[in-house]
């Protein structure tokens, strides 16, 4: 099998899809490597790292892509990419399809199969490759949500953590998943005064255990969100669906509620934001005004720190490359339910039930 791993070239993106570690593995076990010159540079890999390992090291975009049976990638493939695209090619990455029906359209017209880390299920409904890069981007979420409350940036000029004699920052975190527990530890962790609202009680008890009764929590509904964004300083939108298009659960209408310099940092933006106001920024030019209030939506939030994303990144990936590399698709889907679930596209037909919903169009299966 031949693999391809190419440079990232969203705006931005510094992670990297393989680390030589893992070409070592994959030309142990018989297969060719290539990876595009610089593509480990990011994150602090150099060529000679790849090269030692066993990798081709090739400089043109287009070979790698062209010569490749599966390219692994991290984030999902860039218009200027779609040139490259031909029936039988398999690329694993992160898609988000639902949100990008253009993307998905070229796919399905140039018989693409698309095998997506965020749909990648185990059998006890955990995402064992997002789950990474979701308590990264938590992480991060509030680390970038104090940035911009600080009046030089825009923000309205909040210390979340307070001082002696003054009231701390009010976060409120939408959706008690690994972005929303993450987001809330590092809330917590600065001082800040921590809601979370969800709409599963069972959650709230697992996170009252871990917190030890030191956050709010809330069931999520129109009530309690407006009630809730009355005080807010940080909003963290967190919500996720696997596959599908992330519910809009703030609409425009509720943001007369915030105060005026109060920021949203809606991680959910891949699958289309829950908020209404959201739209795709980049790491360039990270955050815009609507009504007075900052957003921050930032697709690839873990491309900040791609030292830390990609090895967290890869420890999650590897035992799936293998498998696919190995065993072929056929064989990989055959073996692996959770694999069976990662595919969203293939031989033309949207093979994921909550991404077909989404893109309004009727569930294939995937047939070889």
């Amino acid at each position: 099998m031949i693999i391809g791993v190419p440079k990232e070239i969203k705006d931005n993106e510094y992670r990297v899809a393989i680390v030589p570690s893992g070409v070592r593995a994959l030309k142990d076990a018989g297969h060719t490597v290539l990876v595009e010159t610089g593509a480990g540079a990011g994150s602090s890999i150099a060529d000679g790292d790849y090269a030692r390992a066993g990798a081709e090291m090739i400089a043109s975009h287009r070979e790698v892509f062209t010569r490749a049976d599966i390219v692994f990638k991290v984030k999902e493939p860039r218009p200027e990419e779609y040139r490259y695209f031909r029936g039988g090619l398999v690329i694993f990455t992160f898609f988000h399809l639902a949100s990008d029906p253009i993307l998905a359209d070229e796919l399905l017209k140039k018989g693409v199969t698309a095998v997506a880390y965020e749909t990648l299920e185990l059998p006890d409904g955990s995402l064992p490759i997002l789950t990474p890069m979701s308590e990264v981007a938590g992480r991060l979420s509030v680390q970038a949500g104090a940035h911009y409350l600080m009046k030089a940036y825009g923000g309205e000029g909040v210390l979340l953590g307070g001082v002696p004699g003054v009231e701390r920052g009010n976060v409120i975190v939408i959706g008690a998943g690994t972005v929303g527990t993450n987001a809330a530890r590092v809330a917590l962790g600065l001082g800040a005064d921590v809601t979370v609202l969800d709409t599963r009680v069972d959650r709230f008890r697992y996170l009252d255990e871990v917190f030890g009764g030191r956050i709010n929590t809330l069931v999520s509904n129109a009530h309690n969100i407006e009630e809730s964004l009355g005080k807010c300083d940080l909003l963290i939108g967190a919500v996720h669906i696997p596959g599908a298009r992330t519910p809009r659960v703030v609409t425009r209408e509720m943001l007369k509620f915030m105060k005026k310099g109060s920021v949203i940092v809606d991680v959910s933006v891949d699958q289309g934001g829950c908020v209404e106001t959201t739209r795709p920024t980049t790491h360039s030019n990270p955050v815009y005004e609507v009504d007075g209030i900052i957003h921050y939506c930032v697709a690839n939030m873990p491309g900040a720190v791609p030292r830390t994303s990609t090895f967290a990144l890869t420890n999650a990936t590897h035992p799936y490359i293998l498998k696919l590399a190995n065993l072929g698709l056929k064989g990989a889907v055959e073996k692996d339910p959770a694999m069976m679930k990662a595919v969203n596209i293939h031989n033309g037909a949207v093979t994921n039930e909550h991404l077909a919903a989404s893109l309004g169009v009727a569930p294939g299966k995937v047939r070889f």
